[in-house]
């Protein structure tokens, strides 16, 4: 018989298997604990489970991107408020010892006295596309950058002939010669082998390049599809936008504020006071990767946007360190970003302009020359890449008077 009594649960997630145990939401004795396979079958036997024991409050579960992410978005989808509970330090365990029971009682515990625990990244919708093919486009990156390395590596214990021919050359050129050259026999000598195994990296740089521009033309396109004003916005490129939306994830309502977000992503202030000090520091905490979006955004803007840099000037002259000055930066760009995240514009709409432009017979550099501005500049405004609404006005009203 089922019971109305009101109960928290708790989970401690592994690969196969996840443990499960539920609390009193009034005294919080526990009512019972059981294991269950991590399967489909499995989280509706979970869900039946905690029925018979109480009327579910709520459910704390660890690893909500990890070992727990089926089992959370199958909670979520049956309506059940998750809750994300951080697994305990090692400290923590020493004292009280560790099992699955136990990670679990204190996972429930966690649910039962935690009301402002973090709701879950919903991992079900296009975000979630744009998180795998991100983490094959970073790998994809990281190999790329291994080979040149060994490239490198291999050149410098080369024969001296090759070693002295190949490493006159640039990069490019260098990568080139080494995918059209025609090694010999490897039975014949070290030269023959170095060459093959230079044209074999080679050649397998060429392929992670071509992975790499066909992974980053998908996320442009999923990117654009769920957020096309975080694309628009000034600074904000296809890898350092996608890395956002990854940390918001499919619900970035979840995320209570622009304060919330800045602890997300690192850029909140941190106090740094002691005795007659009176400071903050950077923040070490939070998403590293999405503070580090944050940071990309700001130095292009500090190279490129002249409001920025009458900004971090401004903050110079009252006395701020450069370091300071970017941290102050990239609190208002974490605002900006939670904005555009939970509430986005409308993209103006600018398919008018290159049909206008081509109609007058003006080029591109035609253009950049009345503005100031590099041609590819335009063509980025132009094709909806870039977004600068003050420049799109004027370029527009130019047209027109033209």
């Amino acid at each position: 018989m089922t019971s109305t009594r009101p109960v928290v649960a708790g989970a401690d997630t592994h690969a196969d298997t996840h443990h499960i145990a539920v609390l009193d939401a009034a005294t919080g004795a526990l009512l019972g604990d059981r294991q269950f396979p991590a399967t489909t079958a499995g989280y509706r036997a979970i869900l039946a489970f905690v029925a018979e024991l109480g009327e579910l409050v709520r459910f704390g579960v660890e690893g909500t991107n990890s070992y727990g992410a089926g089992l959370s978005r199958h909670l979520q989808g049956a309506g059940v408020p998750v809750r994300e509970v951080i697994r305990p330090n090692r400290a923590a365990r020493r004292l009280r010892g560790k099992s699955d029971p136990l990670d679990a009682i204190t996972a429930a515990q966690v649910a039962l006295a935690g009301e402002d625990l973090p709701i879950p990244k919903a991992s079900d919708g296009p975000v979630e596309s744009i998180r795998v093919l991100a983490m094959v486009r970073d790998s994809a990156v990281k190999a790329r950058a291994n080979v040149l390395r060994q490239i490198g590596m291999i050149l410098v214990s080369a024969p001296a002939e090759q070693r002295e021919k190949l490493q006159k050359l640039g990069e490019k050129a260098l990568l080139d010669t080494l995918r059209r050259s025609r090694p010999g026999d490897l039975l014949t000598g070290v030269d023959h082998a170095t060459a093959t195994a230079l044209r074999h990296l080679a050649r397998r740089h060429e392929h992670l390049t071509e992975e790499i521009a066909e992974t980053t033309d998908q996320l442009r396109a999923l990117v654009e599809h769920v957020n096309p004003a975080l694309l628009a916005t000034k600074g904000v490129g296809v890898v350092t936008a996608a890395q956002l939306l990854i940390t918001a994830g499919d619900n970035p309502h979840r995320i209570t504020g622009k304060a919330a977000f800045a602890a997300l992503t690192g850029t909140s202030p941190i106090p740094a006071s002691s005795g007659k000090t009176n400071r903050h520091r950077l923040n070490r905490g939070g998403d590293r990767r999405a503070n580090f979006a944050i940071h990309t955004i700001a130095l292009v803007r500090m190279s490129m946007d002249p409001r920025t840099k009458a900004y971090i000037a401004k903050k110079l002259t009252e006395g701020k360190t450069k370091l300071e000055a970017i941290r102050c930066l990239k609190r208002h760009i974490a605002n900006e970003i939670y904005t555009l995240l939970t509430n986005p514009p409308a993209v103006p709409d600018v398919t008018d302009l290159r049909p206008a432009r081509l109609a007058r017979g003006l080029s591109l550099q035609t253009v950049a020359d009345h503005f100031g501005v590099w041609p590819m500049h335009i063509s980025t405004i132009e094709r909806g890449k870039r977004r600068d609404d003050d420049l799109t006005h004027r370029y527009r009203q130019w047209l027109n008077a033209a």
